[in-house]
């Protein structure tokens, strides 16, 4: 039997598919050899098209006022579609944003996935572009209406014909279209198909064995794309998972932060056979620092009791003495630091270090107390995995009327959970009503940590 695919072409109102808004969209069903079928719409966004977007498409806001909103051709859309390969240039583009036009009714939409610039590559390598308008100018395909939703679907109709048309294409298509996915190394009850149904959000997700214990769990901004390549080489944890995994399951998370601190948690409370980082429950061994006589910043490791770190200025926490050992050495010789200070050698004069001058003599009093104590501070503050103030994180949802909330609070991460926006206006302590209390630990701070550090799109709310 024929594959059947859905050709897509989408116009918008910008390029971010959480924010902008569907303008145009037409469909080509092709049966691999000929168009069998054919839709378009314009569509009103219910937002303003900006200038340049008319000025490219040529689609204006007077022509889409009367034009019908999404939900009122979203069931022609899953028909056409339906049984269907969905096929896009730059398929991620067009599928993104049709997912999300779902998304907001409520619906999930998912279909197998044929990206033409992915394929194009591999069929007529060698061009220097593979844009539509540029490669189809290279095959000598005519495109009637460049940047309206028809004209390019048709264009790409075209462009996958001649695809198909060439020796060998239906390898890269197949590899394509099943995620790249190896069907050997699939567990022997899972499917092809089973995969395509996971959802492409960010989550959590767990792999059962026969008697339903998990036996591994991960996280990924895309549940689908990454469980897919669990079983598209041979590693050793696909080998693994092809042997002890018959079902999977997962949660859905929306912020990434919330994924990577539920998993954290789920790995220390489940301890999967599979899973190796992040077993660790305890974390008796610290990095502290205090002022000497001489009013030099030192750092030094301890191994300590509850009772005992409340006594020592605490700023880094490890489950051995090797790994708090070499996070320390790796930090002395960013900042140039002397081993002495830093607890790392023993003993009296000058350290090994500085006759190698890779110690400025702060160990022999040579280097002056000011400048030591500045590459010093940034070095605490490098290290610090404890929070000194008390704060929301408010992050994505797990969907677009819903934000995720993380408590940090005497220093440590207290819990998440979700609410409205409405939830918490002009009242953050309102907020804790909402967090399902977890326990929190070194690993996580740093997971808060490293995630503030690289994403500027969360907001923080200080508690008073």
């Amino acid at each position: 039997m024929s594959k059947l695919y859905a050709v897509v072409d989408l116009e918008t109102t910008g390029g971010r598919y959480i924010r902008d808004r569907i303008t145009e969209i037409a469909i080509v069903l092709h049966d691999g050899c000929r168009v069998i079928d054919t839709f378009e719409s314009l569509v009103n966004p219910e937002c303003y098209i900006p200038y340049g977007i008319t000025q490219l498409t040529g689609i204006t806001q007077e022509m889409v006022n009367e034009a019908p909103k999404f939900y009122e051709i979203a069931k022609q859309v899953v028909e056409m579609t339906e049984g269907a390969i969905f096929v896009a240039h730059n398929v991620r583009f067009d599928y993104s944003f049709l997912r999300e036009e779902f998304s907001r009714l409520g619906y999930t939409f998912t279909r197998k996935q044929l990206c033409t610039v992915r394929l194009s590559r591999k069929t007529f390598p060698g061009y220097p572009s593979y844009s539509l308008g540029k490669i189809t100018t290279h095959l000598g395909i005519s495109i009637e209406a460049r940047h309206r939703a028809m004209g390019d679907a048709m264009a790409t109709a075209q462009l996958l014909e001649r695809i198909l048309a060439k020796n060998g294409s239906s390898e890269a298509v197949k590899s394509m279209v099943n995620l790249g996915i190896r069907e050997a190394l699939l567990p022997k009850n899972f499917t092809v198909e089973k995969i395509h149904a996971l959802p492409e959000a960010c989550g959590v997700y767990y792999f059962h064995d026969e008697r339903g214990d998990v036996v591994y769990v991960g996280k990924s901004i895309n549940i689908k794309k990454r469980i897919a390549e669990h079983f598209s080489d041979k590693t050793q944890k696909a080998s693994k998972l092809q042997q002890a995994a018959h079902d999977l399951s997962y949660e859905l998370t929306g912020s990434e932060l919330i994924a990577l601190l539920l998993e954290s948690a789920e790995i220390k409370r489940l301890r999967p056979p599979i899973n190796r980082a992040q077993r660790q429950r305890r974390f008796p061994y610290v990095i502290h620092t205090y002022t000497d006589q001489g009013g030099y910043l030192r750092f030094d490791l301890a191994h300590t009791t509850a009772l005992e770190r409340k006594k020592l200025q605490v700023i880094s926490e490890f489950p051995s003495m090797g790994r708090a050992k070499g996070r320390l050495k790796r930090v002395r010789e960013a900042f140039e630091l002397c081993t002495r200070l830093c607890g790392i050698q023993k003993g009296n004069g000058a350290c090994f270090e500085f006759h190698l001058k890779q110690c400025h003599g702060a160990c022999i009093r040579q280097e002056p107390v000011t400048s030591y104590n500045e590459r010093a501070e940034e070095a605490r503050e490098y290290l610090k995995t404890v929070f000194e103030d008390n704060f929301f994180i408010i992050d994505h949802g797990r969907s677009t009327d819903e934000r995720s909330v993380v408590l940090v609070e005497d220093g440590r991460y207290r819990g998440y959970g979700y609410c409205c926006p409405e939830d918490f206006f002009g009242n953050p302590e309102a907020l804790r009503d909402f967090v399902k209390p977890y326990e929190g630990n070194p690993e996580t701070t740093r997971i808060i940590q490293r995630y503030l550090d690289k994403n500027n799109h969360v907001q923080i709310l200080p508690i008073e």
